[in-house]
């Protein structure tokens, strides 16, 4: 039995002992060294949790599991038999699926196809007409609580949020054993519809493999966790006996601390270096703000609240239907990222969508970095390899980017390596205000240590940063100031010691004091914003 949230309850344990098995798993590529004899163990009708820092070799073993990378050494069991899916299409036939957190959906095909695949492309199958591909599309998508989606409607045209929920629903229609889920809530602000999804694969016995950064929701979800570090299985532990600090000490070798940044000094707020007037459009009804010199300016909002909006708009990748921008004090109407980037002292946008909006994964690391001002970089109109790394030095530095990793192909670096490279260019731009969407999306607990360095040291430097984070302490450890939106506006501004985590939960539901614009309509708020709300009173 299990509870509404899918957590282990106390009825009779499924009948199968243990759905999967692996043992001694290694893969290198050339002398690096991705997974070394790796060790785990997942039951049927378990929630059991994969830790460890970006590069610690998860994603190896993930993709050992479905087929997508064949190991050097170690074996596998499935349901008591040997388990060596050669392909992703393999595994599947055994009832193996995997959610990733880079999306495998075709975003130029319908939502109802990507669920058909590869049925639908396989060679010699009979035409499928159209009405049966949405209608079995349809029926999905109810069966998984999202019948809210066209399943007619273009996969690249929804948000990030219901594409993560598209490829998460898909994996579980094809996971009749083992379900993998690599970092499912890494572009959704709730989980809510996640662990009702869990609950369900549970109740079925699949066995299910959770992937996350977010230790509070590992916590929630899973009974037990084993942990990479170094490509190595350092362990497996009952998270109920095992304390945040023993699982951070386990990933990374040492304890980490979480220091909250230092109060501003009173009176150091200086004029806006970006100020926005009843910005309108794109999900936004009206928000003013204000970034000085030396802050980092917080936003927080449930899913869809208008934050993505707020940041395209003020990164020049959409227009405003109405309001004024201003850039050091002039109104600015720059209608590029290029053109922000030129706007009085710099604007420098880190973009949500690492994969699709960031990176250029066939080129390397340094070339990456420097994109921005690369006809800068070189001797007499030619760019070698040496030049781009020396230019990308400096803010690789910055992030803690292992200098080795800038000849690298960026496609080929961890996600948290990639991330740091993102970072590094966002700073090596010149620009003296940063937007950040999401800067720690999906990365480990080292990896945030080190983005958290480099924005505070920005802001030392009197750098201004509005960052949105999904993840609140994130904001309460970093911000000075904080605007939580509802509803396309401002709903209530915080500031220093009452940024804590209960009064953003309030807010983002739209309890508490009313925004200073008047009052705002109140959209419906995920239940379990409710209960975070009732607890936070």
């Amino acid at each position: 039995m299990t509870d509404a949230k899918g957590r282990p309850g106390t009825g009779e344990r499924h009948p199968l002992s243990r759905e999967m098995r692996a043992a001694g798993l290694s893969k290198s590529y050339g002398a690096t060294v991705a997974l070394e004899h790796a060790d785990i163990a997942l039951k049927a009708g378990e929630v059991h949790a994969l830790l460890g820092e970006n590069g610690a070799g998860k994603s190896t073993l993930v993709r050992i599991f479905t087929g997508a990378v064949i190991p050097d050494r170690g074996e596998m069991q499935l349901h008591g038999e040997p388990y060596a899916p050669r392909s992703i299409l393999e595994a599947r036939r055994r009832e193996v699926a995997t959610a990733f957190q880079e999306l495998s959906l075709v975003p130029n095909l319908s939502v109802a196809q990507n669920f058909l695949l590869p049925a639908l492309a396989g060679a010699g199958s009979p035409l499928i007409s159209r009405r049966h591909v949405l209608a079995r599309g349809a029926d999905i998508l109810a069966r998984h609580g999202l019948g809210r989606i066209d399943p007619a409607a273009c996969v690249g045209d929804l948000p990030l949020a219901e594409r993560q929920r598209i490829e998460i629903a898909r994996a579980i229609e094809n996971a009749g054993r083992v379900l993998i889920l690599d970092e499912p809530t890494a572009s959704l602000a709730e989980t809510d519809w996640l662990f009702e999804q869990i609950a369900k694969a549970r109740a079925r016995g699949v066995a299910i493999l959770y992937i996350s950064h977010r230790l509070a929701e590992v916590r929630e979800i899973c009974t037990s966790a084993t942990v990479l570090r170094n490509g190595r299985s350092i362990g497996t532990v009952g998270l109920g006996s095992a304390s945040d600090g023993d699982i951070f000490e386990m990933m990374v070798g040492h304890r980490v601390e979480h220091a909250r940044r230092p109060a501003r000094v009173a009176g150091a707020a200086r004029a806006p270096r970006l100020a926005a007037e009843d910005l309108a459009g794109h999900g936004l009804r009206g928000v003013s703000l204000q970034l000085g010199e030396g802050e980092i300016l917080g936003v927080a909002a449930l899913e869809g609240q208008g934050q993505r909006g707020l940041f395209r708009l003020l990164a020049g990748l959409q227009t405003p239907t109405g309001g004024v921008i201003r850039v050091d004090g002039r109104a600015a109407a720059y209608r590029s990222p290029r053109a922000a980037l030129r706007c009085g002292s710099g604007i420098s946008y880190l973009p949500e969508e690492r994969k699709t909006e960031g990176i250029l994964a066939g080129l390397s690391a340094a070339t990456n970095v420097v994109l921005p001002f690369l006809p800068r970089v070189g001797r007499a109109g030619f760019i070698g390899r040496h030049d781009e790394a020396k230019a990308a030095q400096p803010s690789a530095d910055e992030v803690a980017l292992n200098p080795r990793y800038l000849a690298f192909a960026i496609g080929d670096l961890s996600g948290g390596n990639q991330q740091k490279a993102l970072m590094a260019r966002t700073l090596a731009t010149g620009a003296r205000t940063l937007l950040l969407f999401d800067p720690t999306r999906g990365v480990d607990v080292g990896t945030k240590e080190s983005i958290y360095a480099a924005i505070r040291a920005f802001a030392e430097r009197g750098g201004s940063v509005l960052f949105y984070s999904s993840e609140l302490p994130e904001i309460v450890q970093l911000a000075d100031r904080c605007l939580v939106l509802y509803g396309g506006q401002v709903f209530r501004e915080l500031e220093g010691d009452d940024i804590a985590e209960q009064k953003l939960v309030a807010a983002m539901i739209g309890h508490g004091s009313r925004a200073a614009t008047g009052h705002v309509p109140a959209p419906a708020a995920p239940a379990h914003a409710h209960a975070a709300a009732e607890s936070a009173r």
